[in-house]
């Protein structure tokens, strides 16, 4: 039988873990861009940004979690409307970097035909308005610090839209910019996590 503290240290071991994923996450934008900016986009940089929103996920759950009792119903909608809205343009951000890369612009042109460009619009406005609800949920349970929560409020959705400008100083700072955002709020929540499991050892074994 698991010990009263290891029980209550479990929802922290698992928030430190979406910590971590959000670190990767942000690490896998800001690293490749700042590349990018010098070198223009390479078969190994759009693989890394193909990476990213898979550790997203995880973290924008852990986020959540950690959060939900400050949120509220507001909250949860707000992560609700975030997590379809990233899991349909993080696929088209993996499409985009682990396929499409590869298609001359012609190609591209030829093949993008139909539903596939409103699709594609579609997504980034689900995930632009999902990360403007749930920055908005963030802020206003400060439970995290205010610059990254309205980082993420305002600099993702701006990701949704400038994502599909040409390459440029500007789309690499933006990348670097979201980048700096979910490693701040990672580290955060890692802290707060780390701390409140600190305090439930100590509380059970007082």
């Amino acid at each position: 039988m698991a010990s009263p503290s290891s029980t209550a240290s479990a929802p922290a071991r698992l928030t430190r873990l979406g910590a971590l994923c959000g670190v990767l996450s942000g690490l896998l934008i800001a690293l490749p861009a700042a590349v990018e900016a010098f070198t223009g986009e390479t078969a190994v940089t759009s693989l890394l940004l193909a990476l990213s929103p898979a550790f997203a996920l995880p973290f924008l759950t852990a986020l959540h979690h950690w959060q939900s009792p400050a949120t509220g119903r507001f909250g949860e909608t707000a992560y609700l409307v975030n997590l379809i809205g990233l899991g349909l343009f993080g696929g088209a951000a993996f499409a985009s970097n682990l396929v499409l890369f590869y298609f001359d612009d012609d190609v591209i042109e030829a093949e993008l035909t139909g539903p596939t460009i409103p699709a594609l619009l579609a997504s980034a406005v689900v995930f632009a308005v999902g990360c403007a609800l749930f920055g908005a949920a963030t802020i206003r349970a400060r439970m995290l610090p205010k610059v990254p929560a309205w980082g993420y409020a305002v600099a993702l959705p701006l990701f949704a839209f400038l994502i599909a400008l040409p390459d440029s100083v500007l789309t690499s700072a933006l990348h670097i910019v979201v980048g700096i955002v979910l490693v701040w709020l990672a580290t955060a929540l890692w802290r707060s996590a780390s701390a409140h499991d600190r305090t439930s050892v100590a509380a059970f074994t007082s």
